[in-house]
């Protein structure tokens, strides 16, 4: 298979594990450092399971590493890069014309664009 159609696969793959809102916000979240299910979901204001089975998702494909601590589980992104390519792509995103009002897209992209905490690994 010629390496062209090989690089394409494995980015439809990347793009197909992102096309998700919740995974999405998980890796904003994750942006701003490492943090555990709990802290995720709270921030998120989803279930703790549903936040588990995507990270799950994102480790398989070695978007986030896990780290444990006792009976505790804390997430960080793998190449915390992926966040400013995601706040990159909001150019591309029509939700201007849909939602009728710019302020949307100009409050998250200032969210995500926000410069993350330093906290130790």
């Amino acid at each position: 298979m010629p390496s062209r159609q090989i690089v394409s696969r494995e980015l439809a793959d990347l793009l197909k594990l992102l096309a998700h809102p919740d995974r999405l916000g998980m890796i904003e979240e994750l942006r701003l450092g490492e943090k555990d299910v709990t802290s995720i979901a709270a921030a998120l204001s989803l279930p703790a399971t549903r936040v588990s089975q995507h990270l799950s998702q994102l480790r398989a494909g070695r978007l986030v590493e896990e780290r444990r601590v006792g009976r505790s589980h804390f997430y960080r992104l793998a190449q915390p890069q992926l966040a400013a390519w995601i706040v990159d792509a909001l150019q591309f995103v029509d939700i201007r014309n849909r939602l009728g009002e710019a302020e949307h897209i100009d409050s998250v992209l200032a969210l995500w664009s926000a410069q993350p905490s330093t906290t130790p690994h």
